[in-house]
Parts: structure tokens; sequence; C-alpha cells
């Protein structure tokens, strides 16, 4: 199998993979009909959390891989940062 078909596969397993992530996603954090303590509820959100930004993660790398498949020219993102500081504002 050629690198090309390996890589096709690995992006066809990883929108699988959000597919599932998804699927965590949107269940109900809690049973509401159950007493929970604020440490399981918090780590139930965390959960949710985790799995909604792994399947954004995973959405990203299958978008740059299929662009280098495809090749595609890389979109390099500008990380000008606006925030400055009290300092830096007043250092001028």
């Amino acid at each position: 199998m050629s690198t090309k078909e390996t890589k096709k596969n690995i992006i066809q397993a990883g929108q699988v993979a959000v597919k599932e992530l998804i699927k965590v996603a949107k269940e109900p954090i809690v049973d509401s009909n159950t007493d929970i303590s604020a440490d399981r509820l918090k780590n139930a959100a965390a959960t949710k959390k985790l799995a909604i930004f792994d399947a954004f993660e995973i959405l990203n790398r299958i978008e740059e891989e299929k662009n280098i498949l495809e090749d595609k020219p890389k979109v390099e993102e500008k990380k000008e940062s606006n925030f400055k500081g009290f300092a830096e504002r007043r250092s001028k």
C-alpha cells in the first residue's frame, strides 16, 4: 500500500473518530434523575470539553493532510497579538 493510500485511510479513520466524538459531546452531561456530586459533574463537563477540542484538532489535521495530498499551498495563520498589557502601552 502506498503512502498516499495509507494517508487516505487515516483520514477516513479520523472522520469516523470525529463522528464518535460528536456523539459523546451530544450526550447529556448527567442524568437529571440522580443526585451527583460537584466533583463528578466537573469531571463529566471536562470530558465533554475534551471530546469537543479533540474533534476540532482532528478536523484541523485532516484538512492539513488533505491539502498536502492535493498539493495545495499551506495557508499560514497570522498570529499578530493586539493585546498589550499596561506596561507595554505606557512604555512609549
